[in-house]
């Protein structure tokens, strides 16, 4: 309250200042009229007693009017510039009450989402026979029972997540070097309670800003936020170990920029009753990291207007063409931004050559995900790529496939052995197998269906030929020359391209003769490839790379 009537005061003086001024200057303003008035008369008086002569120049003005003059002007303008100024702090602080509005709405809504989360903790924690007996009867309304304190004191262990981020773009024809940082508080359970974002200086004084710095300034702001909010207790998260090691003194900063906002860090800390480090791994910082790049790219989109009306476009930096925002892509791990048809071709040429589709950015690992790439994919392709994923989540060696041409799943030895030990007793070492899709069993030594008290040896002594089916597939295997792989038995098919074959299984051989490749390197002695299947021709009708 003294707050308030201190600036009430402040203000009733302002403007009783601002009433002063504005009177001095009617009057010095009326002064100077009647002062300019008797000028004019006298200079009247002055030429009626000399009889004007045409020849004669113009008496000469008086240094003593020029130098009265000249304190006119200054004299007028010195209350002008004073009230200018009083206006100027007389809006500053309206704008001050206007932003301690704003902050006490957002400090409220923070201690709100606060009150919420604690509340639905506690339902969930209520024993499920107290909550049908008492549960309608169960309330606690914001702001009863000291609810409705501080943000800072209403609950324990806030986490602050933070990203800077330092990319360079593409606009239109130019490149440019743009920074964003990302802020966001949750709480011990991580749910979001409040998320910003801000546009960085990415060139300062001609030098482009550095990751470190990006990250360091974009903990800065998120410490400036936190008391903002009146916020005292908080752990800020790190997922870069080099910079956990420069906020807890473990290491010395390797520049003057570097060390300056260490040291900003230092000191924004020690105004919290609690505030420390932890360090984190990277996809746990998810919030800041989506609010960075969303910094970035509002910086490289500009309006345009279309027979839609006026959309937002960007520059997508592989076809260099300007696509409207809804119809850039942004994956989900690095949040590189592509348009959909450069998108499209990417994640079909890496179906197509038997590899999960990841980010086309050079370096950059990102997986694609399958749920987005609905966006752009039809739905056969988004089937082929969820089963490219499912293997390659299974690891090389644990890959097994089901014998059976009519099912074929996938499956990994251990979850298949796992499966198989409910229905046959001693799985492990006889070496049945049952399908988790089709159900049936099968030999995964032999990869045949279960031969039933026979051994593997006998089996093979009893069958020296293969099946009906498998003869015919071997057939047509050998007019098409497809080969066979020496792992898993599954057939390739060479449309284009070199003799180096990796199959789905992650073997590798030589197309020609089976030989198997080795560290990347070929144990025959075959050409590597021919030209004719290097060099396309537009005449063939489209194939599938590999069946």
């Amino acid at each position: 309250m003294a707050e308030i009537a201190g600036e009430g005061d402040l203000h009733f003086i302002l403007s009783e200042q601002r009433k002063e001024l504005m009177a001095a200057q009617t009057l010095e303003s009326d002064l100077d009229l009647a002062f300019q008035l008797q000028m004019e008369e006298a200079m009247k008086t002055s030429l009626a007693l000399k009889p004007s002569s045409s020849n004669s120049p113009p008496p000469p003005q008086p240094e003593s009017a020029v130098l009265i003059g000249c304190e006119d002007v200054v004299s007028g303008l010195a209350p002008t510039l004073l009230m200018q100024d009083v206006d100027r702090y007389m809006q500053e602080l309206e704008d001050h009450k206007c932003c301690e509005v704003e902050a006490r709405k957002v400090r409220e809504d923070l201690d709100r989402r606060i009150h919420d989360q604690k509340v639905a903790s506690e339902i969930l924690s209520l024993p499920e026979d107290y909550w049908r007996e008492y549960g309608d009867q169960f309330e606690k309304p914001y702001g009863s029972g000291g609810s409705s304190s501080s943000a800072g004191s209403a609950v324990e262990g806030l986490r602050l997540y933070f990203k800077g981020l330092v990319s360079e773009e593409r606009v239109r024809d130019v490149k440019v070097v743009v920074a964003g940082a990302g802020i966001a508080i949750c709480d011990p359970k991580n749910n979001l309670l409040f998320q910003s974002r801000k546009n960085l200086e990415a060139i300062v004084g001609g030098e482009v800003l550095c990751g470190e710095a990006a990250e360091l300034e974009a903990l800065v702001e998120g410490l400036n936020k936190a008391l903002f909010l009146d916020l005292k207790r908080v752990t800020f998260v790190c997922e870069n170990y080099t910079l956990y090691q420069y906020v807890t003194n473990s290491l010395a900063p390797r520049n003057s920029k570097i060390a300056t906002l260490v040291n900003q860090v230092g000191l924004l800390e020690r105004k919290f009753t609690y505030c420390s480090p932890s360090f984190v791994a990277q996809n746990n910082v998810k919030y800041a990291f989506k609010l960075a790049r969303e910094a970035v790219v509002s910086q490289i989109t500009w309006p345009a207007e279309s027979s839609k009306g006026k959309n937002l476009k960007e520059t997508c930096v592989i076809c260099f063409e300007d696509a409207d925002v809804a119809q850039m892509f942004s994956i989900d791990g690095c949040l590189h931004r592509y348009c959909f048809s450069c998108m499209k071709l990417h994640v079909e040429a890496e179906l197509n050559n038997g590899r999960l589709a990841k980010c086309p950015y050079e370096g950059c690992n990102s997986e694609v995900a399958i749920e987005s790439c609905a966006k752009f994919l039809p739905p056969n392709l988004v089937e082929v790529m969820s089963q490219r994923m499912k293997e390659s989540a299974v690891p090389v060696t644990q890959k097994i496939y089901c014998p059976d041409p009519r099912c074929s799943a996938l499956m990994s030895k251990t979850e298949v052995l796992e499966y198989t030990k409910i229905y046959f007793l001693g799985a492990e070492n006889s070496g049945a197998r049952k399908c988790i899709n089709c159900q049936k069993f099968f030999c995964i030594n032999c990869k045949v269906p279960w031969h039933y008290d026979m051994t593997c040896y006998d089996h093979k002594r009893a069958y020296p030929h293969p099946r009906g089916e498998d003869q015919m597939l071997k057939s047509l295997a050998t007019r098409k020359l497809w080969r066979q792989c020496a792992k898993c038995n599954h057939m390739v098919e060479l449309a284009d391209g070199c003799y180096h074959i990796t199959c789905r299984c992650g073997y590798e051989f030589c197309y020609t003769c089976g030989a198997e490749w080795k560290h990347k390197r070929p144990t025959c002695k075959c050409p590597i490839w021919d030209e004719r299947n290097i060099i396309r021709d537009e005449r063939r009708q489209p194939q599938q790379r590999r069946r």
